[in-house]
């Protein structure tokens, strides 16, 4: 059986409802503007946002747990089990291995050093790192291309665990244990066809990007990426129950995270344990909703990088994801316009069993931050595209409530 590949930092999330949720408000309760919107969109409602998040439980999800934050208020909720054998239930403060979202992370100790004068966006990559990217693509390829994806430099993940091309989960066993280096993982992108010419009018979604770029960060600051993003970053931005893991299990409560890789394994197989140096300064970080609300405000605040690095951030461009949409991606950033509603950036993320997504109004007023502990839940068809599944129908209502403070905003 041929599967997607759409294995880390799904952004695929983003596409299920960038555009399609519309603000309905609420004739007798005070609204908040939402900048980007037409329209002001509705205060969020606990009871809806429970209900709203019940379902996405009820379509299948184990566990999912959110918060959602309106200006100084702030409402936290779970629902369904962190463990399905001992039915252990999920909690709202429960820690999450976080995909992609480290990106933002990474970008944002990159823009540091660009303050520094350490590193310029576009120069060549070859300049500082001749060895891991050398010749003509070291030359063309600029540090700006790496952080938006248009440096033509494939994915390396079809390569890392080459039995998920021929429809077998036999890698992700073999690997559950394996100590990657950045530079293997790198190699395997480097050696695979190129996506595109560097700075490409579209960008193509690609980890190998920001392995590179971490290495990156190691060459001009002397220290292991991860050291500095967590000095310079996390601890910046008061973050209490973020980090990079230092072994292969998650420190603090967590919810177990399960696999179903489009119906390959039924039941869905627990990967909580697991060696996240298959994604390193790509997608390794674990964090909490509430630091990651926390973060993006700080971010979007101009407390983490300052102003002009954040227009940098925010400048966008096309990009197609994993899964073979198109979204709007700056600097290890996504913009999601939503008519009526406003305009919010973030990133989502996916690893082995575990999905979160968290996303800021441009005028930090609104946040919304999801976690679930169920991934490619969607059995493919006879053409091998994972089909619609009512979990992505409750996952919009859920957007749309936390988002726009409307349920039925969320309109395939």
């Amino acid at each position: 059986m041929n599967i997607r590949l759409a294995m880390c930092g799904s952004v695929a999330a983003l596409s299920v409802y960038a555009g399609t949720v519309a603000a309905a408000p609420a004739p007798d309760e005070a609204h908040s503007v939402a900048a980007g919107g037409t329209r002001p969109s509705a205060p969020f409602r606990p009871a809806e946002l429970k209900s709203a998040l019940d379902g996405v439980q009820r379509a299948g999800i184990p566990g999912v747990y959110a918060e959602v934050r309106e200006g100084g208020r702030t409402w936290r909720g779970a629902s369904g089990v962190a463990d399905v054998t001992t039915g252990r239930p999920v909690t709202p403060d429960m820690r999450q291995r976080v995909g992609s979202i480290t990106k933002t992370f990474t970008a944002a100790a990159v823009m540091q050093q660009v303050e520094r004068g350490r590193i310029r966006l576009d120069a060549p990559i070859g300049d500082y790192l001749p060895q891991l990217v050398p010749g003509e693509r070291g030359r063309k390829i600029t540090v700006r291309m790496l952080l938006n994806n248009t440096s033509g430099i494939p994915d390396y993940i079809r390569y890392a665990f080459p039995s998920l091309q021929t429809g077998s989960p036999q890698s992700l066993d073999d690997n559950r244990f394996r100590q990657f280096r950045p530079a293997e993982l790198i190699e395997l992108g480097l050696n695979a066809p190129p996506t595109g010419e560097p700075g490409g009018h579209t960008g193509v979604y690609s980890n190998t990007n920001y392995l590179l770029l971490g290495q990156l960060l190691e060459h001009v600051t002397g220290i292991p990426a991860e050291k500095y993003i967590t000095r310079n970053v996390i601890e910046r931005a008061g973050l209490r129950h973020t980090g990079f893991p230092t072994g292969t299990r998650i420190q603090g409560p967590h919810s177990r995270m399960y696999e179903a890789l489009w119906g390959l394994l039924d039941p869905p197989r627990d990967y909580s344990v697991y060696n996240m140096s298959w994604t390193g300064t790509g997608a390794a970080l674990v964090s909490t909703t509430d630091d990651l609300n926390r973060f993006y405000s700080k971010l979007l605040d101009g407390k983490i990088v300052n102003r002009s690095s954040l227009e940098e951030m925010q400048r966008t461009v096309p990009v197609i994801a994993l899964d073979g949409s198109t979204i709007q991606y700056g600097l290890g950033l996504h913009k999601v316009d939503i008519p009526d509603c406003g305009t919010f950036w973030g990133h989502d993320g996916t690893v082995w069993g575990a999905g979160t997504i968290s996303l800021t109004r441009s005028d930090g007023k609104r946040q919304m931050s999801v976690a679930v502990n169920l991934q490619r839940w969607n059995t493919p068809d006879s053409s091998g595209k994972p089909p619609h599944h009512p979990i992505d129908d409750a996952l919009k209502t859920l957007y749309g409530q936390a988002m726009c403070g409307d349920g039925q905003a969320a309109r395939p």
